[in-house]
């Protein structure tokens, strides 16, 4: 199996930017398809982006468009989720979960086999 280690939260002022970082061990890092989803208070998990696993395609949800990034880097066995102008709305606990042999980009979250245990990002207005 697969560990997952999420870095990189904080408390940020609206229009901020912060980068999320996930670093995974235990296995063949370019065997999984990785995903960042979300989960304010009282509400469900949702899907934040996603990465295929050579990286060539990406996925996002539409409130995040144009704002969050997501990168990996194979040889580093990590993946990144680089979030800017950040809005009050984006305050949520941040996890990245892996999807082993899967192709493509999934953002379902019940297709994904690993998860961390999460970074809380603050995003104060």
């Amino acid at each position: 199996q697969v560990q997952l280690v999420e870095s990189g939260g904080g408390l940020v002022q609206t229009g901020g930017s912060l980068r999320l970082s996930c670093a995974a061990s235990g296995r063949t890092f370019s065997d999984y398809a990785m995903g960042w989803f979300r989960q304010a208070p009282g509400k469900e998990r949702e899907f934040v982006a996603a990465i295929s696993r050579g990286g060539s395609r990406t996925s996002y949800s539409d409130s995040v468009k144009g704002r969050f990034t997501i990168s990996r880097d194979n040889a580093k066995n990590t993946v990144y989720l680089q979030m800017n102008s950040l809005e009050p709305e984006d305050t949520a606990v941040y996890y990245c979960a892996g999807a082993r042999l899967k192709l493509g980009v999934i953002t379902n979250p019940s297709a994904y086999d690993y998860w961390g245990q999460g970074t809380q990002v603050t995003v104060s207005s």
